[in-house]
């Protein structure tokens, strides 16, 4: 069973998650949802982390790998995208 402290941390992640969501929905500068949506994908891996702790299983470590590496490359691509017009040169 999940202690206290974990699942505190864990409700904590996922109330930011969704606070996350509501400022991508909500956000009228397209910066602030790109910002918004990183900070999704640090969330998403918090609560990857957590869950394998409870768990007590490493195959969602290897998850939370793979998403922050989509979220960087992600993150990357749509700053370009705002900066430049385009992703490829």
């Amino acid at each position: 069973m999940i202690e206290t402290a974990a699942f505190f941390a864990f409700v904590c992640f996922a109330l930011s998650l969704l606070m996350n969501l509501w400022k991508v929905v909500s956000a009228e500068d397209v910066a602030d949802r790109i910002l918004a949506l990183d900070t999704m994908f640090i969330n998403a891996i918090a609560l990857m982390v957590l869950y394998g702790l409870a768990l007590g299983t490493e195959i969602f470590f290897e998850a939370a790998m793979i998403i922050a590496m989509l979220g960087f490359v992600s993150t990357v691509a749509y700053a370009r995208f705002i900066l430049r017009g385009n992703i490829i040169e």
